[in-house]
């Protein structure tokens, strides 16, 4: 595994939390995220790093977003 470096475009509420809507993959492709089921600090188990994970709903498929310092990654073969 790798970490995918990715653009996302996201919301910011008064009270300064984050809130990612739309993840842009490397080659432009674009991906609602419909639902954030989960955001916690946690360790990328598979592609290494730490941040803060977004577990995210994407087609009905289960994503791991993380947030890592300024950069958003996700893990990929």
């Amino acid at each position: 595994m790798r970490k995918a470096y990715v653009e996302v475009v996201a919301e910011f509420s008064r009270e300064g939390q984050i809130y990612p809507r739309i993840l842009i993959w490397e080659d432009g492709r674009r991906f609602a995220i419909d639902r954030i089921l989960d955001r916690r600090p946690a360790a990328s188990l598979k592609a290494g790093g730490v941040g803060i994970r977004y577990t995210c709903l994407i087609r009905n498929k289960q994503v791991f977003l993380y947030l890592e310092e300024n950069k958003w990654f996700v893990e990929a073969q």
